[in-house]
């Protein structure tokens, strides 16, 4: 079920970065715990590949996946550090990485603003909206899916009933995979934040603008500063810009932010490509993550045929596809190694409550935004 068409909730909003490494930024080395890092790596490239086999499979061109890589990039001397502390990490997990100066970076993404890159091989690079669309229109012929189907009520009885507007669907049992909306039907609602993210996108750059700036045709930049800014290159030869954090605790868009954030993605841009300031952006956005304050994701039984894969912490490409088929397959009483380190795992703290829950992350996305510098 759907409560919007598919395609256009956060599934079809996000950067488009398909990524194989741990990612966890709680660790000097962003790296952590090892056999529990081998254990995500695994589990990220289970996603990838099922990702992958499916675009294949079903010829979803539209997506543009491709076998990119991604770059994390910094300007200043903290970022710097990450990136050397994460190469180090990598390097335990025999995972390729390379350092890249910034003399050399301008032939890569066509900007001089960073001063170092770590480049790792693994990530692929999709558009998102585009591939969850033709998933969606791969569905297997037992496969009901019900777009436009605001769930009103739910009466969690020997069978699920669930409410919409002209009337009810009834089911013997009901996966949640929908983030932060899982606290909307009444699970975990004290354990995952709704925090949203915004991104902007240009116009197609002009043969005479993609020559001036040169770099390759098609590249994604993460940033070393977690409240830094995303950049990709898309295959259309727009620059997409991400970054600026809103809390917004009923997990609904609100209005007047895109316009707001759109000023800070302007100014991230024209640091970057100074010599594009006429490029204006063709469309700006927001989307929400499931966030939790120690990192967890909660895989497995909510209550009585009640499960749930929700809290995706910024990794939902990936993480959300390995734990949806995991999840559907445990239930099919198929189980998978990965099946046991979920089911085993931390589940999402708990939150302080109102209204120290709003001040504080408030404060902390304020603090965070601030110190990210001109990395932001």
């Amino acid at each position: 079920m759907e409560g919007q068409q598919v395609g256009f909730g956060t599934s079809g909003r996000n950067a488009g970065f398909l990524i194989d490494v741990p990612h966890d930024i709680g660790a000097p080395d962003y790296i952590g715990d090892q056999t529990i890092a081998k254990q995500i790596l695994h589990l990220n490239q289970f996603g990838q590949g099922k990702l992958r086999d499916l675009v294949e499979e079903f010829q979803i061109v539209d997506a543009q996946l491709r076998h990119s890589g991604k770059y994390q990039a910094a300007v200043e001397d903290k970022g710097i550090a990450v990136l050397e502390a994460y190469h180090g990490g990598l390097r335990k997990l025999g995972q390729p990485a390379e350092i890249i100066e910034g003399k050399d970076l301008p032939d890569h993404l066509g900007t001089s603003f960073y001063r170092k890159a770590l480049y790792t091989p693994g990530t692929m690079l999709v558009q998102p909206s585009a591939l969850v669309k033709g998933l969606a229109d791969s569905l297997p012929k037992n496969v009901m899916l019900y777009e436009n189907t605001v769930i009103t009520a739910v009466d969690y009885g020997k069978q699920i009933v669930l409410q919409h507007a002209t009337g009810r669907i009834v089911a013997d049992k009901l996966i949640l995979a929908n983030n932060h909306f899982g606290t909307h039907f009444g699970f975990l609602e004290q354990r995952i934040l709704p925090i949203f993210t915004y991104g902007s996108l240009t116009r197609p750059l002009t043969s005479a603008e993609q020559a001036s700036i040169g770099g390759k045709e098609f590249w994604g930049v993460i940033p070393a500063d977690p409240f830094g800014t995303t950049l990709r290159r898309t295959h259309d030869n727009r620059i997409l810009v991400r970054n600026s954090f809103s809390y917004n605790a009923d997990g609904r868009f609100k209005d007047g932010y895109t316009r707001r954030f759109a000023q800070a993605h302007r100014t991230s841009f024209e640091r970057r490509f100074p010599t594009l300031k006429q490029v204006e952006f063709a469309y700006t956005w927001g989307g929400g993550l499931g966030m939790t304050r120690n990192g967890a994701g909660f895989f497995g039984e909510l209550r009585p045929n009640v499960c749930g894969a929700l809290g995706c912490n910024g990794l939902g490409t990936v993480r959300g596809t390995a734990t949806g088929v995991l999840l559907a397959d445990w239930l099919a009483g198929k189980r998978h190694e990965l099946t046991d380190f979920l089911l085993a795992g931390p589940k999402p703290a708990i939150n302080p409550p109102q209204p120290f829950l709003t001040m504080g992350v408030n404060a902390n996305l304020r603090w965070g935004q601030s110190q990210a510098g001109i990395e932001a």
